[in-house]
């Protein structure tokens, strides 16, 4: 299983704050996108659009990243700050 975690505003787009996606042992991001589509669209445009920061077990992803059984995925939206 691999786990998606869903941050800030993402938690509301989805509904929930993780998801669990059985993909096999060893997926693709794009592929694990288009099965986060199916449940929430606006999150897989917004991944596949690059407006999201994505990592796999705490190291930033990129969609050819290569994601293992057991894996973590944080999404989390676009932020901005300061002093």
């Amino acid at each position: 299983m691999i786990t998606v975690k869903y941050f800030a505003s993402l938690r509301s787009i989805a509904g929930k704050e993780e998801d669990q996606f059985n993909m096999g042992s060893e997926t693709t991001l794009i592929n694990l996108t288009h099965e986060i589509s199916k449940t929430a669209p606006i999150i897989g445009e917004m991944i596949l659009g690059k407006k999201v920061m994505v990592s796999v077990n705490l190291d930033v992803a990129s969609l050819e990243s290569i994601i293992r059984d057991g894996d973590e995925i944080a999404l989390l939206p676009p932020f901005s700050g300061g002093i």
